[in-house]
């Protein structure tokens, strides 16, 4: 039954705005499942044959690339003070960290920052309040959109590829894989976050 629903999903029409919806929306609130849901569909597009692994990248990284963008856009004409969540110690300190760090390296943490889900809305964000250059953000973040839909992608594809049982175990595993490894690096960053903000309250 489970295997039947994985077929009529990929298969389906709807499965690349839905794609696009959810990673969009990822952009935004880290708790929707943009990432799981690339890599779900790059486990497909091997064990399934549909939908096309090229047409899940390309799908995945326009809609990172706009839901980045609209956070720069954000940022820029709104600010980072505006909503009460913009004002917690949590947020104050990863716009500070982004901050300190789009200062030296901009391309490289513009990058690197679209792989872990907190940092790239703070990056984002904080990219648009100092006024980085749209020419130059939006460049950075195209490839790092590209790089990151392939990325993801590949982790299904790959997981599909090796580990036997079917589209139903290589859906569970890939995802299970791709959640687990951001989560491991959001809470190396989140630790890193907090040991900054006791060195400043020292």
């Amino acid at each position: 039954m489970v295997e039947d629903l994985l077929t009529e999903v990929a298969r389906s029409p709807w499965a690349p705005p839905l794609l696009f919806a959810l990673v969009l929306g990822d952009a935004f609130l880290v708790v929707i499942p943009g990432e799981a849901a690339v890599t779900a569909l790059g486990a497909l597009a091997v064990s399934q044959g549909e939908p096309p692994l090229a047409a899940i990248v390309l799908v995945a990284a326009a809609a990172a690339l706009c839901g980045d963008a609209a956070c720069y856009l954000v940022g820029r004409t709104i600010g980072l003070e505006r909503w009460r969540w913009m004002r917690t110690s949590r947020a104050r300190a990863a716009f500070g960290w982004a901050r300190a760090r789009l200062e030296r390296r901009a391309a490289l943490v513009l990058f690197t920052a679209r792989f872990i889900p907190f940092a790239r809305l703070a990056v984002n964000l904080t990219a648009g309040a100092t006024r980085l250059a749209a020419p130059r953000y939006l460049a950075v973040a195209g490839l790092a959109a590209l790089a990151w839909a392939l990325y993801q992608a590949l982790i299904g594809a790959v997981v599909a590829t090796f580990v036997p049982g079917g589209p139903v175990v290589a859906v569970v595993v890939s995802v299970t894989f791709a959640v687990g490894l951001g989560l491991t690096v959001d809470a190396v960053l989140a630790r890193r976050l907090g040991a900054r903000r006791s060195v400043n309250d020292e």
